[in-house]
């Protein structure tokens, strides 16, 4: 009997990251910037060159950090987002939206949709931000969505398995339900096992110092007292365990 292949997404935000999840063998990058925002669209030219390594590459779209509720505007600039790194050749968009009472922003979501024009779809974790996961599910179903990230509205994937369990019995096959949120090698395969999942997200990150000689640790770029000469980016060795775990057999 043939052993199942799971996929393994990485969120790479950074060029190094993206060069990494290839070394360890990833088949998709989720691509964006600014991950201690939670994430926002990547630049043109980071798309352009993630493209160029040979892997799946799907664009998260989110214009700022913070909620999920956005204006006209910013609708506007997502929707011409998706349009350009359609054009430049990105395989998928990863896209969300809510209303103010925590439902799917329908609208605004049907928008970007449309605009990716035949492209992957994945709904993002806004979804774990919503008011009724079930009817959530349907719209982004009927949206035409084709792949779900969630952490099962958990802090961590591991203990929303429940309720992603539920969700991808109740998709049926019709998305794709893909856990994310603080998985690990350790962790990977028993989220899988307990929630039926067949693909996973992880960052498989590390921490890696600045090769700055000199530095000036009183001046910030950002926020007061974070330390900017240390920054996350994706570890090749991480990403190779989590494949190992959950394709073991």
């Amino acid at each position: 009997m043939a052993t199942k292949h799971h996929i393994l997404e990485v969120c790479a935000a950074d060029i190094d990251s993206a060069l990494n999840a290839k070394a360890g063998g990833a088949e998709r990058i989720e691509l964006c910037s600014a991950l201690s925002e939670g994430g926002i669209t990547p630049s043109y030219g980071l798309a352009k060159q993630a493209l160029a390594l040979g892997m799946k590459v799907h664009a998260l779209i989110r214009p700022r950090g913070g909620d999920f509720l956005y204006n006209p505007h910013e609708i506007d600039t997502m929707v011409d987002d998706i349009e350009a790194l359609r054009r430049l050749g990105v395989h998928g968009v990863v896209i969300g939206a809510l209303t103010p009472d925590g439902d799917i922003d329908v609208a605004a979501c049907r928008r970007m949709v449309e605009a990716a024009e035949g492209i992957n779809i994945t709904f993002h974790r806004a979804f774990d931000r919503c008011r009724c996961p079930q009817e959530a599910l349907e719209q982004i179903i009927a949206l035409g969505c084709n792949r779900l990230l969630t952490s099962g509205q958990a802090p961590t994937a591991l203990q929303g398995a429940e309720l992603i369990a539920s969700l991808v019995r109740q998709a049926a096959g019709r998305i794709i339900i893909m856990p994310g949120c603080g998985v690990n090698a350790n962790n990977a395969a028993q989220i899988l096992s307990l929630t039926g999942a067949t693909e996973i997200h992880a960052s498989a990150s590390g921490n890696v110092a600045s090769l700055m000689n000199f530095a000036r640790s009183d001046v910030y770029m950002g926020a007061k007292d974070a330390n900017e000469d240390v920054r996350k980016v994706t570890d090749a060795q991480a990403v190779r365990a989590i494949l190992d775990a959950i394709n073991a057999g």
